[in-house]
């Protein structure tokens, strides 16, 4: 080999060597491989009385499956429309007209009828679709990966008993390259996950926020759209909700900025009634749909609330829309908080 033909192949190798280390330090090798997936099983799980009723229960006021999954009635968000439940519908928010949420009924040729328990499993907790696609991360199911093996069987087993409702959404199109990015956030559950510890108000309250998805709304997102996770629950994160005005989350934490004042009582309320002392919340916190949740329930996630690290981070919406210099939006109050230093 010729001396110009080696300096041409040493390049070729260092180049690709580079390549290869700033892929692996950056995005990784997820957006071209694909994501982690498990094979599926033959898996189901059985209906019992017990699973139907707990499953009824989680899908109706704790785990937001309707909330996304149904129409929702036409003055009340996070309602589900009578004879829509599961039916799916384009994702509620206009920035992101490419999404929609598919057809989770029974029927066999344009909802889940075909596929199998392990497969709606799948989906749920580890975000590979009945086709081995990438669900896009709106569906919570890294939220969803703790859910117990228990509670897993119950809301699908309570799903397959939806009425069939032949509806055909169109699919999502994730636009390049974000289709390949989020090959990366797929994770398989490995083993099983064990029912919660069930010891005390605050750790039980931990187990019905995370799959409540809380944290998600009520947690700014940084400028590549990931959660600040430093300001956990301490809210800013501007919902923009199809025909609803743009609304910025609460700040949840202990904070002075954020609900010490609150009693057991209070958070009952503002969750049953959509008022705190004579406040009206906006209907984008869904407290509609998780009204539905026990009196108990709901004592438990206000009790975790109150153990959550307090972050000082001025947010209210009766304010005109202003820069906050601490989570980077534009929300009420805004201009009022100090960047972290």
């Amino acid at each position: 080999m010729k001396r110009w033909q080696k300096a041409v192949v040493s390049t070729v190798l260092v180049l690709g060597v580079l390549a290869a280390v700033g892929i692996t330090a950056t995005v990784g090798w997820r957006p071209i491989i694909g994501p982690r997936a498990r094979p599926l099983t033959n898996r189901s799980f059985e209906p019992t009385a017990a699973r139907l009723a707990r499953g009824a229960y989680l899908t109706k006021g704790v785990t937001p499956c309707f909330v996304c999954h149904s129409e929702s009635q036409p003055d009340e968000f996070a309602v589900p429309k009578p004879g829509t439940e599961g039916s799916g519908q384009p994702w509620m928010e206009p920035e992101i007209p490419w999404l929609t949420v598919p057809n989770i009924t029974p029927d066999p040729e344009t909802g889940a009828g075909k596929w199998s328990d392990d497969a709606l499993a799948r989906a749920v907790r580890e975000g590979i679709g009945h086709d081995g696609r990438t669900l896009f991360p709106v569906m919570p199911y890294m939220r969803l990966r703790e859910m117990s093996d228990e509670d897993l069987a119950s809301v699908i087993a309570y799903i397959r008993t939806l009425p069939p409702i032949r509806k055909q959404v169109p699919p999502t199109a994730v636009p390049f390259p974000v289709n390949r990015l989020i090959n990366s956030a797929p994770q398989p559950v490995e083993g099983t996950v064990p029912e919660p510890d069930r010891s005390t108000p605050e750790t039980r309250g931990k187990y019905i926020a995370t799959i409540a998805v809380c944290e998600d709304c009520h947690t700014p997102r940084d400028s590549h759209d990931q959660p600040m996770e430093e300001m956990a629950f301490a809210g800013g994160n501007v919902l923009k909700i199809r025909g609803k005005a743009p609304v910025a989350s609460a700040n949840l934490t202990p904070s002075p900025a954020g609900i010490p004042y609150y009693t057991p009582e209070m958070f009952i309320e503002a969750l049953r009634t959509g008022h705190v002392a004579g406040r009206q919340l906006s209907d984008v916190m869904p407290w509609r749909f998780y009204t539905n949740m026990t009196d108990a329930d709901l004592r438990d996630v206000f009790a975790y609330l109150k153990t959550i690290k307090p972050v000082d981070h001025f947010v209210d919406n009766s304010l005109p829309p202003t820069k906050c210099p601490r989570c980077g939006h534009e929300h009420g109050g805004g201009e009022r908080n100090s960047k972290a230093s």
